[in-house]
């Protein structure tokens, strides 16, 4: 499979913290996922084989196995677990020879004293069904397997302990399991071998992550039984864990169908180089069907593990994600899908479930992303019926912007700039609270919501030019004024970079913060090459690390440089310090603008090549510590993250000299 090469061998797969810090995602294109450490435990509660997409919601149901392999005499493990005493049992990380992607399908490999047997994991597209095959690659005698399932059945942000008297259904290669009557049948099934049922409790899994975050941190979980299976060299056995109705486990079609799917997904996006056909492969873990029933509407994970779908991040990252990758339908899926759910000109902050109505309207931005988004496909796609469509929805959107909504959102009749906020309500992408208190509330004319509103404006006029030339000249009187007042109100004589809110309950901020590059990167720009070229440098040399921009300036009293610890201590750190990967594709993008100089601006994406070999593997993560050496944090893959380091390395890297 084309892409970035990501193995690794004994000096990592041996070493337990290494192996822990790295993990691995696959996804099934409906939300759900499997998903775990390279070593084996399950460092968070969100781990499991399969974390199933249902209508309530993310649902655990298989969280992992107990491996073992028989071979020569000798007793092996494959599987990892830890447990609340410290104990780390079985420990077959010892036994990693390699482990490595491919595309974003993990594969390991064990070494068996002469034997060695290959381990693969992946989901069906469109299904709550995950494959797990056995391959013996090499030996010279008869390989016995042995494959004990843990189960549960809990809520994907909650952890479980034991109780009740879950019902089996066993079969001569298969199970099926129920944890409770509410619960889903869960079906395993192998594709040869037998299946002897030993129903039994293990007691106190330990979550290390979640103990880290200072949450509840144990686990029990139930095992049906076993599968085992005598394997000459060269065979093959694929365990399926499934919510869905399969009586067979055929394993080699299976695999087939998800290597040719994502050979198709990055032929599709005409990937010019390893890095961005590693990221296509990323970028189409986020674009999902938003019920598990299939066909319902297209929607944006925002991010693994624990984020649904939400509107900021949808329209941000959306060109990226659909557009980058040439996939403009599912671009026009979303954008129509996300229509049906402007109201008072506002889009939803979040989806109560995956496609399961909105909730939530406090956001500012969201609205303002999604014209540009349109603008965005138009650009990409020419002329269509989806700008016909969508055209009176634009108009709704910004007629309730110029008029005001809810939220305190509006244009002040005294500038034409962009007002928003109210007490208590955080509605800029800086959105974090501790309890009922916001953060960073930002309430007034936040520099990056001005940035948007005059893209927007500007974005109207282009959209409207030739159907309503008499709205476009409304617009584009609108964004005249709104550019004067911007230059006028957020720039100061003898600073270089920009206010990041004016009109504020106290004033003024001119905190040094990463939302004014929007005023540079953005398809309308709001300062000329001089002033921008200023901004980006101090930005640069106080903001600008390793993947990302800092949130604040270290020199700010308020500056948090570690994102760890307990909820409180961490939403504090959220954007006061926090180094946010998506911020990279808007700064290179700017520098790139201003200075010309693709390699220099390339140089600030080019990290993300080795971090996709760090933490989520192959894939971005939402944040990192703002001190050195900037561990990564947050979610391990996150969209807008994926979404704008691909689309500025494209724009950066397809330019011509």
């Amino acid at each position: 499979m084309p892409g970035v090469r990501i193995r690794f061998g004994r000096a990592v797969c041996g070493d337990l913290a290494a192996g822990l810090r790295r993990e691995w995602l696959v996804t099934n294109g409906l939300g759900g996922y499997a998903s775990g450490t390279l070593a084996g435990p399950n460092t968070r509660r969100y781990h499991g084989l399969l974390v199933a997409a249902l209508p309530a919601g993310r649902t655990v149901t298989v969280t992992g196995l107990v491996e073992w392999v028989t071979y020569d005499a000798g007793r092996y493990p494959l599987s990892a677990h830890e447990f609340a005493d410290g104990t780390i049992h079985p420990d077959g990380y010892r036994h990693l020879e390699a482990f490595a992607l491919d595309g974003m399908l993990p594969v390991w490999t064990f070494a068996l004293a002469d034997a060695r047997l290959e381990r693969r994991v992946w989901m069906e597209d469109g299904a709550n069904t995950t494959y797990i095959r056995y391959h013996v690659v090499r030996a010279t005698r008869p390989v016995d397997l042995e494959l004990v399932p843990l189960v549960t059945c809990r809520d994907a942000h909650t952890l479980a302990r034991a109780g009740g008297r879950p019902a089996i259904a066993p079969g001569l290669r298969a199970v099926d399991v129920r944890m409770h009557q509410e619960a889903p049948w869960v079906r395993l099934v192998a594709s040869s071998g037998q299946f002897t049922a030993r129903p039994d409790w293990y007691w106190r899994f330990w979550h290390r992550e979640e103990a880290a975050r200072g949450l509840d941190d144990q686990s029990d979980l139930f095992t049906p039984g076993a599968f085992t299976a005598r394997l000459a060299p060269g065979e093959a056995l694929t365990l399926i864990c499934t919510t869905e109705s399969l009586t067979y486990a055929d394993g080699p079609s299976a695999l087939d169908r998800a290597r040719a799917r994502q050979e198709r997904i990055v032929a599709r996006a005409e990937s010019p180089d390893a890095l961005t056909r590693q990221l296509a492969l990323a970028a189409d873990q986020f674009l999902v069907r938003c019920t598990p029933a299939g066909g319902a509407e297209r929607g944006v994970i925002a991010g693994y593990h624990w984020f649904g779908v939400w509107g900021r991040d949808t329209m941000l990252a959306l060109p990226g994600l659909a557009l980058a990758t040439r996939r403009p339908e599912d671009a026009a899926e979303v954008l129509r899908a996300f229509a049906a759910h402007v109201q008072g000109g506002l889009l939803p902050n979040r989806f109560s479930q995956c496609g399961n109505g909105a909730s939530g309207y406090e956001t500012a931005d969201a609205a303002l992303w999604y014209v540009l988004a349109v603008r965005a496909y138009r650009e990409a796609n020419g002329e269509g019926g989806l700008l016909r469509d969508l055209l009176p929805v634009l108009h709704g959107i910004m007629a309730h912007y110029e008029l005001g909504t809810r939220f305190g959102i509006g244009a002040d009749p005294a500038d034409g700039l962009l007002r928003a906020g109210e007490p208590g309500v955080a509605v800029t992408w800086m959105d974090a609270r501790v309890g009922g208190r916001v953060i960073t509330p930002r309430i007034g004319k936040p520099v990056e919501l001005n940035a948007l509103w005059y893209n927007a404006l500007r974005a109207m006029v282009e959209l409207t030019a030739e159907a309503e030339p008499g709205a476009a000249s409304r617009y584009a009187g609108a964004a005249a004024r709104a550019h004067a007042a911007f230059r006028a109100r957020f720039a100061r004589p003898g600073l270089p970079y920009l206010a990041d809110v004016v009109d504020g309950p106290d004033g003024d901020d001119m905190t040094l913060r990463p939302n004014q590059v929007l005023a540079v990167s953005l398809p309308y720009p709001l300062l000329d090459r001089e002033h921008a070229a200023a901004l980006l440098e101090v930005v640069g040399r106080r903001l600008l690390v390793t993947c990302g921009l800092r949130t604040l300036d270290p020199a700010t009293p308020a500056y948090v440089g570690r994102y760890e610890g307990p909820p409180a201590r961490r939403d504090e750190a959220y954007h006061q310090g926090t180094v946010w990967a998506w911020l990279a594709g808007p700064f290179a993008e700017a520098r790139y603008r201003v200075t010309g100089d693709p390699d220099a601006a390339r140089a600030v994406l080019e990290p993300f090549a080795d971090h996709l070999t760090d933490a989520g593997l192959g894939t971005i993560s939402e944040i990192m510590d703002g001190d050195a050496p900037h561990a990564p944090r947050g979610c391990i893959a996150q969209a807008w993250s994926v979404a704008e380091v691909l689309r500025a390395w494209r724009l950066i890297s397809e330019v011509r000299p």
